[in-house]
């Protein structure tokens, strides 16, 4: 399917941010007040629960938002999908059939779903472009997951080519930035590795544990970033193929780990825990579609964990 363009969001259109208090969908919020939007709407979990289809499709049919952003997931860390499968394949994939199905009864034109670099096959030629996927095998640890993002793209093409819809996916690297999630077991690798390393400065540790090898290479995306990049999509009228979404470098994770111990101003050693899984050896996206649309990140690794740090001080500390 070749991309298309047509008129872009009005800025009086009803914009309904589904998962608005999570970190992406606070960031879509954000990023769309700051740029003029002013009828967002939004519903917390106690006001709309996203897994009760009739909840889910009678607020569709209410209030006909003319856009829809996917932001609501069930998301964790290598832990918390490994050890919680059954309830992220489960959860996930409710949510998406009822925001697109539902989406599509009460004819909502345009969608966007947000899934995840781990749908590309665990051993996939870097940097991964969007043809990969389905190319090969998924990485064990995090397959339900997976599975039901890759479910989601293919739901999205296909209210397209059946129904005329225009709803189409971007698969962001990585996130990290104000409000992700610190739980000890659902958070991702960046929150993980901060919370870690401000619990050893504060404690006077002498090193930080690190889970696996620090071999492993990944790429991170600034969420605000990646706000600016949802919202350039549907601006633009975008209802092409899925894009990728990333920052286009990636770095070690023992990098990574020295860049946050630099931000946060811990002077201690690392400490590798090599009997802890590595996941997939790398994960670095082409983001040359998103490029050629006239967006790239521009937030610094660096910067942006600095925010992050602050962030972290102020919501947990």
């Amino acid at each position: 399917m070749s991309a298309q363009y047509h008129r872009g969001m009005d800025h009086s259109a009803r914009i309904f941010v589904a998962g608005h208090r999570g970190m992406v969908g606070s960031a879509i919020v954000r990023r769309l007040q700051q740029r003029g939007y002013t009828n967002l709407l939004v519903r917390t979990r106690q006001e709309l629960d996203l897994l009760d289809q009739r909840a889910t499709y009678g607020f569709l049919a209410e209030h006909r938002p003319d856009f829809v952003f996917i932001a609501a997931a069930k998301v964790g860390g290598i832990l918390a999908n490994n050890t919680y499968r059954a309830d992220f394949i489960q959860q996930n994939l409710q949510t998406m059939l009822n925001l697109v199905h539902g989406s599509h009864l009460a004819g909502v034109e345009r969608l966007l779903f947000l899934g995840s670099s781990c749908i590309y096959p665990k051993m996939a030629p870097q940097p991964i472009r969007e043809e990969s996927l389905l190319s090969g095998p998924l990485e064990e640890t995090n397959s339900p997951y997976a599975i039901a993002k890759i479910a989601g793209i293919t739901m999205c093409e296909s209210y397209t080519r059946q129904h005329g819809r225009r709803y189409t996916s971007a698969m962001p690297c990585n996130l990290y930035g104000p409000g992700d999630n610190y739980d000890p077991e659902g958070s991702h690798v960046i929150p993980a590795i901060i919370r870690k390393v401000h619990h050893a400065k504060v404690r006077h540790e002498r090193s930080v544990p690190v889970w696996g090898t620090g071999t492993p290479r990944r790429e991170f995306l600034f969420v605000d970033d990646l706000a600016d990049g949802c919202i350039r999509l549907m601006e633009l009228g975008y209802d092409g193929p899925f894009v990728n979404i990333g920052s286009g470098s990636d770095v070690t994770i023992r990098e990574l780990v020295e860049t946050v111990m630099d931000v946060v101003g811990y002077t201690g050693s690392i400490e590798l825990d090599t009997s802890k899984p590595d996941g997939t050896p790398r994960k670095l996206m082409d983001v040359s579609r998103m490029h050629a649309l006239g967006w790239k990140a521009t937030t610094s690794l660096r910067d942006g964990l600095r925010i992050a740090y602050d962030d972290f001080l102020a919501r947990h500390m």
